[in-house]
């Protein structure tokens, strides 16, 4: 009665323009405020939103098309925004089982969080190459240091106590760092001719003796594979082959076979695809 004025006994010629008006503003304000974490994908809801919110004409009603203005103050009785409430939480019902789904699609690439669907998964895709790339381009943590035959092993032999594992192997054959350290000495050695010593970092020793050829030196840093030397016959050999020896954090020689097993790396006599 306010708004059409008291004795008008008639029906207004206007459909409720003003209360039509502030309802659709009410409404659109709770769309807005559900609207707000959805920010990425606000161009795809947002036509649909809008749409029934926009004020239009109506059929046979030339009156509607007129600009509407508002009289009085700017603020809203009480009463009014009691009752827009419910409007708003109802805008807000209608938004969430739109957001749900979308909340699912969203990974978080690289630790970066909330983003739309069409970044992250092509990001998250990126994430996977990297992480296979790099499983494959990281060295092993132990291997075995050559492909020849195991031919003498850890212990008692002809009387005397052999301290390491003999490879036999063809003279100039590569020899591979059995774990990643640093080289601590590369040259000549009594009873070895040459050979290499890497101390490795879980604090033992690798000796590689009678090689023929160095590729190391004293202060370099190896991975595990890393081709150090080459087989060879020098000192007291009786044939080209790799001596290797193991020695741990006290200096004391263990077996070499069972201290590469603990490593992933299987040996036994005869050759081996390690």
């Amino acid at each position: 009665m306010s708004l059409i004025g008291d004795g008008v006994a008639g029906r207004p010629t206007r459909h409720r323009a003003e209360p039509s008006t502030t309802d659709r503003m009410k409404v659109a304000a709770g769309v807005a405020v559900a609207a707000g974490a959805l920010i990425g994908t606000a161009a795809q809801v947002a036509p649909a939103i809008a749409a029934p919110l926009l004020p239009g004409t109506h059929d046979g009603d030339e009156e509607a098309a007129a600009p509407m203005t508002f009289q009085g103050t700017a603020e809203l009785p009480v009463e009014e925004v009691k009752a827009a409430t419910p409007v708003v939480e109802a805008a807000q019902a209608v938004a969430t089982p739109v957001a749900a789904p979308i909340a699912d699609l969203v990974a978080n690439p690289f630790g970066i969080s909330n983003l739309p669907p069409e970044i992250a998964g092509p990001l998250a895709q990126v994430e996977q190459i990297l992480k296979d790339a790099q499983q494959q381009l990281a060295p092993a943590s132990a291997v075995r240091p050559v492909a020849g035959a195991v031919s003498s092993g850890f212990g008692s032999r002809w009387g005397e106590f052999h301290y390491g594992l003999d490879f036999s192997d063809q003279i100039g054959a590569p020899i591979h760092s059995v774990s990643s350290g640093t080289v601590i000495e590369a040259g000549p050695a009594s009873g070895f001719g040459l050979w290499v010593r890497v101390k490795q970092d879980d604090g033992t020793i690798a000796v590689y003796g009678h090689v023929n050829e160095m590729f190391a030196r004293a202060g370099q840093r190896v991975n595990a594979g890393d081709v150090i030397a080459t087989v060879g016959n020098r000192g007291n050999s009786t044939g080209p082959h790799l001596h290797l020896e193991i020695w741990d954090q006290a200096g004391n020689k263990i077996d070499p076979m069972p201290y590469l097993a603990a490593k992933g790396v299987p040996l036994q006599w005869g050759p081996s695809a390690h």
